[in-house]
Formats: structure tokens, sequence, C-alpha cells
């Protein structure tokens, strides 16, 4: 004989299957009650003991412990304008060492250091010399006007011109040296507010701490130079500020389909005829796999300079290789041999 439980809720019956399904009901309760209370014992017991839940590790680069400076985006575009309307002509003594290759070339050739002797006149106005550092023989000598250059290159009595605004292609990679690049690296562009906009932006640099002299990470500002270009705008440059002094010690410079065409670094700055200049400057040109050295030892800013310091003839029986450096047929001589002269060049 069966038995019927009965019970009352809300005045009525409660048959026995609903009576058992609120039994099942009751039953998984307690039974996620308790497995929950036995992961929880298995967590304070585990975590104590091994530590396997968490994992802690050291920070591989600290913050730098420098004193900063901070400033605005209005204040670098100051700086930037007021350095540029400072230096308008320079003429410096420099110690000049390049190097030649990369990934592309599969090796990297380094040349001695020789001396140099730099004019430069914004906007594009250069007159440098290269000399063997004890005979002080001419490695080359090499001018522009601003509409055309010329190197000279008196050990292979070679002569060399070219338009200076015309892309060049050199199966060297000193054969595209252009002094337009020297220039720039020299002479700091102002940032135009009619045909370019300069925004902000905060990031980080490796530096040697002052404090702990160990490798750490510095806060630095860059300012991105937007130009525009008919109707549509390109990132033109990037101007990287130091924020120990808020001086320039990196510009890379940009084609208008975003790839880097040159990286400057600067650094040293030093007091010359009461204007801060960098001491140490590093150019780098990463598709042509080429970069050279200035270290400055002596300069004067905003001397006179005429502009027939600037111009470079024939000398009498030299040979001229080109008056256009525009193609591969043009690369074997002139300008392309010029890493062969340099002490120390032609060697792996």
């Amino acid at each position: 004989m069966r038995r019927h439980r009965e019970g009352v809720a809300d005045g009525g019956r409660i048959s026995a299957t609903e009576d058992g399904q609120k039994s099942v009901m009751m039953g998984g309760s307690r039974c996620s009650r308790i497995v929950l209370l036995l992961i929880a014992s298995l967590l304070l017991a585990v975590v104590p003991l091994g530590g396997c839940f968490s994992r802690s590790r050291p920070v591989a680069l600290r913050t730098s412990t420098a004193q900063l400076q901070t400033a605005s985006g209005k204040d670098l575009i100051e700086r930037i304008n007021a350095a540029a309307s400072e230096i308008q002509t320079l003429q410096a003594t420099v110690g000049l060492t390049a190097s030649v290759g990369g990934g592309k070339l599969g090796k990297i050739t380094e040349f001695q250091e020789i001396r140099g002797c730099i004019l430069a006149r914004k906007p594009s106005s250069l007159w440098m010399i290269g000399l063997f550092p004890i005979l002080q023989n001419q490695v080359f000598d090499l001018a522009n006007n601003g509409h055309e250059f010329k190197l000279w290159i008196p050990s292979r009595n070679q002569f060399v011109a070219g338009n200076s605004d015309e892309a060049r292609s050199s199966l060297q990679p000193l054969g595209n040296l252009r002094p337009q690049v020297i220039v720039d690296a020299l002479l700091v562009e102002a940032v135009d507010p009619q045909n370019e906009l300069a925004v902000l932006e905060g990031g980080e640099h490796e530096v040697i701490d002052p404090g702990e002299r160990k490798l750490a990470l510095q806060p630095d500002y860059t300012l991105n130079i937007i130009k525009q270009n008919g109707r549509s705008w390109y990132l033109s440059r990037k101007v990287v500020f130091d924020r120990t002094d808020l001086r320039p010690h990196q510009q890379l410079f940009y084609d208008e389909h975003g790839s880097i065409v040159t990286e400057v670094h600067y650094d040293e700055y030093s007091e010359f005829n009461g204007v801060f200049f960098p001491a140490n400057i590093q150019i780098w040109r990463p598709q042509e796999e080429y970069s050279i050295k200035l270290v400055v030892t002596k300069l004067t800013i905003n001397g006179p300079i005429m502009d027939d310091q600037f111009v470079l003839e024939l000398p009498s029986g030299a040979g001229l290789a080109s008056r256009r450096l525009g193609s591969k047929a043009d690369a074997p001589p002139g300008v392309s041999q010029l890493n062969k002269q340099l002490p120390g060049g032609g060697q792996d």
C-alpha cells in the first residue's frame, strides 16, 4: 500500500510528484554549497603553500630618476621656431665618420674618421670638404647652391654634377648622398603654421640613469608635424624632446608614403657663440643604408657667408662623370666611389 505525503501550500495540497521535485531542488542547492566550500578550502590550503595561482616578476627597466621639465605643445613649437630663427648660417669644423651597409647588403663597412669643414646656409646651401687627418689631402669636395650639387674627388680625378631635387638611385649606398640631408640635420626647420600641424605625443626612451648608473626609461615629448600637400596631409617629421632640457634630441623625416627616410640623433649640447648646439650629430638613411657621424669641434654661427662659397668649378683636366645622377648607369663613377676613398674603404 502506497503512502502519500500531503502538505498545505497556498491552501491546497502538494502531491507526491511536486514534493519530490522540491526535494531534488533543495538537494541540488545543498550540493552546490558543499562544492563551493570544498573549492574554497582547497584554495586556502594550496595558495599559501605554493603560490601556484599568482606569479611575480621583476620590472625590466626602471623609470629614470632625472629631474624632468614639463611643456605644452605650444611651448615646444615656440622653442623650435626660436631655435630655427636663431641660426641662419654656420661654419663648422668636424670629425667625420661614415658607415655603409645593413640588412640589405648583408654586411656593414665602417670607415676611419676624417676631418671635415662645413658651411651651411638656410634654406639649402651647403659646402662640405673632407680631408685626410695627417696629410690634409682632399678626400672629396661637395657643394650645393640649392639647385645643383657638385662633387669633386681628386684621387680619381672625377667631377660629378646633378640636380639637387632629382631623385637618385645608385648601386652604392653613398651614391645616394644628398646635400639637403646634411642641411636638414644641421639646421632644424621651423614649424610652418600655414601649411603644417603639430600634434604633441608623450613617450619614453632608454637612458643611463644619472643616479643608479643603470639603463632606465625616461619620459620624453614628441611633436608630430603633419604637412599639407595639396588637399591631403601626411606625417612629415617627428621632433623628439628630452625632458631634462627640452631640446631636440632626435628628428625623424618621413616620405609621403609614411616611410622613414632620415633619422637624426643629437647629443652633447654645448654653447657656441652664446647658442646651444649639439656637438654630436648622427645621421642614418635606412633605405640607402648609410650613416654619417659629425663631431663638432669648432663652430661659428651666423657668420658672413657669400654665394661664391657654394660654387665648385670643374677643375682643369678633370673628367666630368655625369650631369645627371638619376640612373644606375651613373652610379659606378663619381659619388659611388666616395666610400673607396675614405680611410679603410673597400675593406669588409
